[in-house]
Parts: C-alpha cells; sequence; structure tokens
C-alpha cells in the first residue's frame, strides 16, 4: 500500500498545531470548505469540500498537543478506510509536525494528485499559522 509522508517545522507551539488539525474552525482555514465535529476520541467529523464531496470521518488518535489522526469512513473509494494523522513534536514556539496519509490501496492518478494536494494544504495550514494569512478555499491549491 502507498502512503504519504511529510515533514516540517512550524514556527508556534505543537498546542497551536494540534488546534490547527483538529478544531472544525480551525480546519476550514487551510483544509475544508466547512466542517463540524469535536476533538476527541471516537467523535466523528464532517468534512466539506463541496456538494460532491462531503465525507466523514472518526478520530482514532487523540493525544493533545501530540498525536491526531482520523480514518476516512465517508469518501470517495480510494480515501476510504485511509488515516490521515498529525505527529507533534516541539517547544513553545517551534513544532515539527509529522504528517502521514496511510493505507491507499493502490498508487493511482487520484493518489499522485493527492500527494501535492497534502504538500499544498500544509504550507496553507504553516502560513495561517505562523502569519494569520488566510487563503479562500477555491484558491488554496493555487497559493
Amino acid at each position: 500500500m502507498p502512503d504519504i509522508f511529510h515533514d516540517f517545522p512550524i514556527n508556534v507551539a505543537p498546542s497551536r498545531v494540534f488546534r490547527a488539525v483538529s478544531i472544525p474552525a480551525d480546519l476550514d482555514q487551510w483544509w475544508t470548505e466547512r466542517s463540524s465535529g469535536e476533538p476527541r476520541l471516537g467523535a466523528e467529523y464532517r468534512l466539506w469540500f463541496g456538494p460532491q464531496y462531503d465525507w466523514r470521518a472518526i478520530v482514532e488518535r487523540f493525544e493533545p498537543g501530540k498525536r491526531f489522526e482520523f480514518e476516512i469512513t465517508q469518501s470517495e473509494d480510494e480515501w476510504l478506510g485511509t488515516k490521515v494523522g498529525f505527529d507533534l513534536e516541539g517547544t513553545n514556539d517551534l513544532t515539527q509536525v509529522r504528517f502521514y496519509h496511510r493505507g491507499w490501496p493502490v498508487e493511482t492518478e487520484h493518489y499522485r494528485i493527492s500527494c501535492y494536494c497534502w504538500a499544498m494544504y500544509l504550507r496553507v495550514m504553516k502560513r495561517y499559522l505562523e502569519h494569520g494569512e488566510i487563503v479562500p478555499y477555491e484558491r488554496r491549491l493555487d497559493v
């Protein structure tokens, strides 16, 4: 099974990065167009990317300030059952992010596109956290 990995630093505390990957209002600033859910183990999140992309995920790992992982439970076929996660290490003003998207069934064109898209979305998250930059949803893959 192919997986996607991205490791990068963000110049903010791990607690702030954790909020960005687990709180719906923050997810909406860098990844989703609209989301809802509660940051706790077993909670269901709604991840809305548009009318054709109304997805769901369950929180599989939850360690505040350290780890957060979703399992995708409703999505396009290739994302179904995959796990999107963040492992965080750091200090008060620097976090090392270890991102993964594991469990892709096979390497396809959609997988290859998702590798690129994750890099772009994670860059938007970094800019949001470090500089307060807000990029409109429809422009996030263009910055």
